[in-house]
């Protein structure tokens, strides 16, 4: 007769507790106001969507427009009681990255602040990675 042996289940060897991700972006008060100003006036029924898109000197850009619903490949970004889109193929940019909105004496318009950025073009309209 041949005796079985009973294997022990073995257990999982215990994992590294993963490091928690910053946020994929974070707005600033100005950012918040402002959006809340477009949101509530010109831009009602609408959502910002941001995107990157290859172009500019430094062969990255920000690019946002107002949509009317998320499409499927955005991710939904909640700031406040205020929603944000970012397109997923641009979330891999965009992780830490601060929305701030800047109103100088001859320009406004939404800044951003990007720990990812390696450098920028002499124009600051584009950046790369």
């Amino acid at each position: 007769m041949s005796e079985q042996i009973a294997q022990q289940p073995t257990a999982p060897a215990p994992s590294r507790p993963r490091r928690a991700l910053p946020p994929l972006i974070t707005l600033t008060d100005r950012a918040v106001v402002r959006l809340r100003k477009l949101y509530a006036s010109s831009h009602q029924g609408q959502i910002l969507r941001i995107t990157v898109a290859t172009k500019g000197c430094s062969g990255m850009t920000y690019e946002m427009e107002f949509v009317t619903e998320p499409g499927t490949g955005d991710e939904t970004i909640r700031a406040d009681d205020l929603t944000l889109l970012v397109d997923r193929k641009a979330a891999m940019f965009l992780i830490g990255t601060v929305m701030d909105y800047e109103s100088k004496e001859l320009t406004a318009g939404f800044t951003f602040t990007n720990p990812n950025e390696k450098g920028r073009c002499g124009c600051g309209e584009s950046f790369h990675v």
